[in-house]
């Protein structure tokens, strides 16, 4: 379930940003709206992890953010990654995998 929650928060950070992107880029300023609640659930999202360090679940996110955002890449920039995007991606998810994953004492 954690997963499909980082992914989603994943999404609706990727969405916001990428608004606001355009917001700055193409002088469209209504575009902040629904990027500022896309980046409001994407918080929120994020708070229902339940990790015990909100620093956990944000290195842990941070693995699952690069995934999502080298699929946006692909997915609607049509740029494909190369060899080290892709390694890129595997450092990230061995580096979350690792945090998520580790056992600790309780």
């Amino acid at each position: 379930m954690a997963f499909l929650l980082f992914f989603g928060a994943a999404i609706f950070e990727i969405g916001g940003c990428y608004l606001i992107w355009l917001a700055m880029r193409n002088g469209q300023p209504w575009l902040w709206v629904p990027a500022v609640l896309a980046l409001g659930l994407f918080g929120y999202l994020l708070s229902l992890a339940g990790t015990d360090s909100a620093g956990r679940v944000f290195a842990i996110y941070g693995g699952i953010y690069i995934v999502t955002s080298v699929a946006f890449t692909t997915g609607f920039e049509g740029i494909r990654p190369d060899r080290w995007d892709l390694f890129g991606v595997g450092l990230a998810l061995a580096g979350a995998a690792v945090i998520f994953f580790a056992p600790r004492g309780g």
